[in-house]
């Protein structure tokens, strides 16, 4: 751990290339450790279930044409609420989606999308970030780290990692009980189970002192979202830096 500066970001993997907001994340960050020394912790909420956090929208190299690509998901059940870690990949996938992305991106991004080889979208996509060169010298801390699920315990609003079905689904603790939610004001309730601290992420709006239980960082660099939602107060030690402006900020960076 470093003595100096800890200067953190968050994200969910956020598309096998990464939306430009996350670049922008990334160059603050560094600007800021030019300024200050220390180092840079990524904080990485794969534990999110969300299959929109993995949209990839790319535009084509000579129409402009605009497209939104994504992972393929095994089954339904792992596609709506198997965390980000735990969805798995399906046979095939990478090499039909390589077919498609020569008319979107540089020949070498094809490459180091070919290049991977992680069985999970999690994994898949921080692996393509790093060969892309953007978490060079760059700590990573992941949300689905048992080690970083004791040292955040449970926090007042949470989900959980639970089986069902012969899946994992990440389970919302709601009203004393473990719920899928299907929308809207409808939901499932899974049968009672016991369920330890490392199977447990938090909410949004616990997922800050959360994560500073684990990263204890001395700056955080916000997101344009996050800034609505942020209790700063939770954590009065961090200083809280807006990321910096990027145009077409929902865009995959290649």
């Amino acid at each position: 751990m470093s003595s100096g500066p800890v200067i953190c970001f968050g994200q969910q993997p956020c598309g096998f290339f990464p939306r430009r907001f996350l670049f922008a994340k990334i160059q603050t960050a560094r600007r800021l450790q030019a300024e200050l020394g220390g180092e840079v912790v990524f904080f990485l909420h794969d534990s999110d279930h969300d299959p929109r956090e993995t949209q990839t929208i790319l535009r084509h190299r000579h129409t402009g044409q605009e497209a939104i690509l994504n992972f393929a998901f095994e089954n339904r059940l792992q596609r709506k609420w198997s965390p980000l870690f735990l969805k798995r990949i399906p046979a095939g996938w990478q090499a039909g989606m390589a077919r498609q992305l020569g008319a979107y991106v540089s020949p070498e991004r094809v490459d180091q999308f070919k290049a991977v080889r992680a069985g999970n979208v999690a994994d898949f996509c921080l692996e393509l970030y790093r060969r892309m060169g953007l978490l060079e010298g760059i700590r990573v801390v992941r949300s689905s780290d048992p080690a970083v699920r004791r040292m955040g315990g449970r926090p007042a609003d949470f989900f959980v990692d639970v089986p069902s079905q012969g899946e994992t689904v990440r389970a919302r603790w709601r009203e004393g009980a473990l719920q899928l939610h299907e929308g809207g004001d409808s939901y499932i309730t899974l049968a009672p189970q016991d369920f330890t601290a490392e199977q447990v992420t938090p909410a949004r709006d616990t997922r800050l002192p959360w994560m500073q239980a684990a990263v204890r960082c001395t700056h955080y660099i916000a997101g344009a979202g996050e800034q609505a939602y942020l209790r700063r107060e939770d954590a009065p030690e961090i200083t809280f830096v807006d990321r910096d402006p990027i145009d077409r900020a929902d865009e995959a960076y290649h």
